[in-house]
């Protein structure tokens, strides 16, 4: 019984161990739950920061962040996350639920990209929109995301498709947001 020797040598690794799987995972899009799960922190944080702030131009800056990351959120949402969760659970009233309460959020970001910190209720629009869009992601993050993770959608699939709509409407904002 003859042993072939491998001709060819691994690749060495380069880096940590931790670096490795970082940028690996930085490579791949993450599932479609967890992307939303991460817009959902990363608004909640910026609305933390605005509670805090002091300084006007810190408050706007805040403001249109806020309202870009959560029209680009809904719009994804809309266009591919929903529609594929209407087709694999059966509670309907929950997904009917989170669109009602996207076009009082949408209501409100308008309101709120037309006026600027200082006017009057603006602080209180902010605030406003920050108790709904808490209430919202408590609901999907309870109730409709363990829906979806219990069916058939691939989140994969549709992480990849979330990932790649969202860049492209981020690329698609004004400079200035």
């Amino acid at each position: 019984m003859t042993t072939r020797k491998a001709t060819s040598r691994a690749k060495p690794k380069t880096g940590s161990r931790s670096t490795r799987k970082a940028t690996t995972a930085a490579k791949r899009p993450p599932d479609a739950i967890k992307l939303l799960k991460d817009d959902h922190k990363e608004v909640k944080a910026w609305f933390t920061q605005y509670d805090k702030a002091d300084d006007d131009a810190q408050k706007q800056e805040l403001a249109d962040k806020i309202c870009l990351a959560l029209t680009v959120h809904t719009q994804i949402e809309e266009e591919i996350f929903y529609p594929a969760a209407y087709d694999a659970i059966e509670d309907d009233d929950l997904l009917d639920e989170a669109e009602v309460e996207h076009a009082s959020a949408k209501e409100l970001i308008a309101q709120i990209q037309a006026g600027k910190v200082g006017d009057p209720l603006f602080d209180a629009k902010v605030t406003v929109l920050g108790e709904y869009i808490n209430h919202h992601v408590e609901e999907e993050e309870k109730e409709l995301f363990p829906e979806c993770r219990d069916s058939k959608m691939d989140l994969k699939a549709l992480g990849e498709q979330l990932a790649a709509r969202k860049a492209e409407l981020m690329a698609e904002a004004p400079a200035s947001s």
